[in-house]
């Protein structure tokens, strides 16, 4: 699977999201974990000291540091994916990287790591919940850690913008991907009778 390749991308994790209460579940925490890692990677060391020219421009709370690198890594690889939709979801990342800057600089790692642990705790759990009682199907990231940890945000985005606006990144992009999905599904179900055949 291209890494870039959004239609069998998209395929895969509509293949493990088909049930309209596991998506509006996944709708709600899949942004918070992002948000949360990033809290928390807010107190890694900086990677490198900007320019003092610069520095009068941002506010000092933002620290270029791996949290930063993390935010632009992936704001970055959603605009490769879809450039108007990416563009969105990037704008969306760093965002969240400077607001958990701002939440982190203000509570401080004493109490950030224990929002970050119960939220990342809650979310998890949430979406595992999920998938075993409404998708009857294990996540994703047990066969694709990259569609949990890297594509789930931008997916996420992209299913809102093609259920409110009917937004496709170009035309029968909808159409090709329910089929992938439909296929994908099938395949699996066909897998699961002979398990138990």
């Amino acid at each position: 699977m291209s890494l870039l390749d959004l239609e069998k991308h998209f395929a895969f994790y509509g293949s493990y999201h088909s049930n309209p209460i596991n998506i509006v579940i996944h709708v709600f925490l899949v942004w918070p974990i992002l948000f949360t890692a990033l809290l928390f990677l807010y107190f890694t060391p900086p990677i490198f000291s900007p320019s003092q020219t610069l520095l009068n421009y941002i506010p000092s709370v933002l620290i270029f540091n791996f949290g930063f690198f993390y935010a632009v890594f992936y704001a970055l690889f959603y605009v490769a994916l879809d450039v108007k939709a990416g563009s969105f979801v990037a704008l969306l990342t760093l965002l969240c990287w400077a607001g958990s800057s701002f939440v982190a600089n203000s509570i401080g790692f004493e109490l950030a790591w224990k929002v970050v642990l119960g939220a990342q705790l809650f979310c998890w759990s949430g979406q595992i919940f999920g998938h075993l009682v409404f998708e009857k199907r294990a996540p994703a990231f047990l066969d694709n850690l990259s569609q949990a940890f890297l594509m789930a945000p931008f997916f996420v985005i992209l299913e809102i913008l093609q259920t409110t606006i009917g937004y496709e990144p170009y035309p029968g992009f909808e159409t090709k991907v329910k089929a992938r999905t439909d296929a994908n599904i099938k395949a699996w179900k066909a897998k699961q009778q002979k398990k138990l055949a």
